[in-house]
């Protein structure tokens, strides 16, 4: 029976040539394309967790990344703006920061943590008077 195997591959045709690897796909424009959000508290809780995974680091600008995209996919959730209060405020972006914990606070006023984030909303400078329009 091996006889027999080893007769059939000296038989068999020579394999064709290797085909030349396939090009490149051309970069996709992401800033050209508006990306869409429907309620995905699914998405939104993996978005916290990575984000969480980030300050855990110290990489607040990713992790800001994420708490956006985690309130974009649940504007709801409460957690995800103030996270994203606490990145921003890392990040020394305190405009950002103020209103996500006044998001926060729209959304969960009367929550336990509550009291932490409006404490943290007092230490920030206030924020400056809006223009009127003309």
């Amino acid at each position: 029976m091996l006889a027999l195997a080893g007769v059939l591959h000296a038989f068999q045709p020579p394999s064709p040539p290797p085909s030349p690897p396939p090009a490149e796909p051309e970069e996709e424009d992401v800033t050209a394309k508006e990306r869409t959000y429907e309620f995905n508290p699914i998405q939104a809780e993996n978005e916290l967790k990575v984000g969480r995974f980030y300050m855990r680091r110290g990489r607040w600008k990713a992790a800001a990344g994420r708490f956006e995209e985690a309130t974009k996919w649940n504007p709801q959730s409460a957690e995800a703006w103030r996270l994203l209060g606490e990145a921003r405020e890392k990040l020394r972006d305190l405009a950002a920061a103020r209103a996500a914990y006044e998001k926060f606070l729209e959304l969960a006023g009367d929550s336990r943590d509550a009291a932490d984030v409006r404490r943290r909303l007092s230490k920030l400078p206030a924020a400056p008077p809006k223009a009127p329009a003309p």
